[in-house]
């Protein structure tokens, strides 16, 4: 294996101008301040407080990486050696890795450049909107890495799109599709030694955009940030390709009408955890939601869409104002039609759930997900015998191929890093 030697595009204090990953993670680097004397000119710090046990042995870590202040653009990629990970053994939880990128936002409504800096905590203040009044929205793609060993982002554009959408929604500044696309390359770029194996997992990308101006009266916040980390992940649900059990909400619901169900605020994922909890401890993967209108049309999942099959035409609750429009969910239905399905965007009664043939979930985190039973009102509906159903695996092998570059992309989806 060989090491690392690359520009990572971080502002080093002096005493940090050859940083190797020990020195960077008791390194105080802050936001700058009035207060603060930052350690290079019209440089933007966040403060470094490395607090995460690892799960990647430091052994694995690339003996020299040459820090130097510079803007995304300048990183250069030379050599590097996989991160010391079991990679068999890859869930879906928070593996620290190397850099995060950080961009900020005044009155102006403009992000500046941004730059990468070293993973860690960052410090906002006690009165950031979004801390107080929620105006914080997050984002989730993914990268693979093909068998020859380059990179493969999955409609990255698309996620850029989703946040300046949600953006608006929230009256928050976003930056535009380029930069994100392009901040997103270079994180992923200077983590790249984090991207599992062909096969073994993906690297989970979370941009965030946070409302980090302090605020008192209810009001949008002066500044903002958008960051970006990511983290090598394997499966969302424990079980895999293998089906998962679903609960139908009966007491809570996701959103309602005029809401921000539609947007990927972060308090839409705070109001499921309770829902969600409760489900888990009596053995549910998730939870199933209907429309808090009439309490009768499937919605969403907590973290996913959903889809429901029947012979040859596949049905997916509509987009219109309540259900957040997923990424993969708009490829899943691109996909199926282009395989013959017939997909319907509509209205889904619960009562369909008794009669499908097939139930399955999408989403960036589980990609495609099969059913094997859903619980409504005390009733229990299986599906396949539990198993994994025809078009659930005949999706999910079509789409993943595609994002690991496994077959030719004729969509034009995908996006080569290397």
């Amino acid at each position: 294996m060989v090491g690392v030697a690359m520009d990572c595009g971080l502002a080093c204090p002096p005493r940090l101008r050859s940083c190797p990953r020990d020195a960077l993670s008791s390194s105080p680097i802050r936001l700058p301040s009035s207060r603060r004397r930052p350690c290079l000119p019209s440089s933007s710090f966040i403060k470094i407080r490395r607090s995460f046990p690892s799960l990647a042995s430091d052994s694995g870590v690339a003996s020299g990486v040459r820090c130097e202040a510079a803007g995304i653009s300048t990183v250069r990629r030379e050599s590097y050696e996989l991160a010391n990970v079991n990679w068999d053994s890859l869930g879906f939880g928070l593996v620290p890795t190397d850099y995060m990128y950080v961009s900020r936002c005044a009155g102006d409504g403009i992000f500046n450049q941004g730059k990468l800096e070293p993973f860690g905590n960052i410090e906002l203040s006690p009165s950031a909107g979004v801390l107080n009044y929620g105006q914080g929205l997050f984002e989730g793609l993914k990268a693979y890495r093909k068998h020859d060993g380059s990179i493969l982002l999955f409609r990255p554009e698309e996620n850029a799109q989703r946040m300046i959408d949600g953006a608006e929604r929230l009256c928050m500044p976003a930056p535009p599709a380029d930069q994100f696309v392009e901040a997103v390359k270079e994180t992923v770029l200077a983590n790249k030694r984090w991207v599992p194996p062909a096969g073994k997992g993906s690297l989970y990308i979370r941009p965030l955009l946070l409302g980090s101006g302090p605020i008192l009266g209810l009001a949008p916040a002066p500044e903002y940030v958008f960051l970006i980390y990511v983290s090598p992940v394997g499966n969302y649900f424990k079980e895999g390709l293998a089906p998962i059990n679903l609960i139908v909400a009966s007491d809570y619901h996701r959103a309602t009408p005029g809401g921000t169900g539609n947007v990927k605020t972060i308090g839409n994922y705070a109001s499921v955890l309770k829902a969600q909890a409760a489900a888990k401890n009596k053995g549910y993967s998730d939870v199933l939601y209907l429309d808090s209108v009439n309490n009768k049309y499937l919605e969403e999942v907590s973290s996913c869409n959903i889809f429901v099959v029947k012979g040859n035409k596949i049905s997916t609750p509509a987009t219109k104002g309540t259900i957040l429009p997923g990424i993969t969910r708009k490829s899943i239905i691109d996909v199926a039609r282009v395989q013959g399905f017939e997909v319907e965007e509509r209205l889904v009664a619960v009562e369909e759930l008794l009669d499908a043939d097939e139930v399955f979930c999408t989403g960036t985190a589980v990609v495609v997900s099969p059913v094997g039973s859903i619980t409504y009102l005390g009733q229990r509906v299986q599906y396949k015998n539990n198993g994994v159903g025809e078009v659930s695996q005949q999706l999910y092998s079509a789409l993943t191929s595609l994002q690991m570059g496994l077959t030719e992309d004729k969509l034009g989806w995908t996006l080569n890093l290397d």
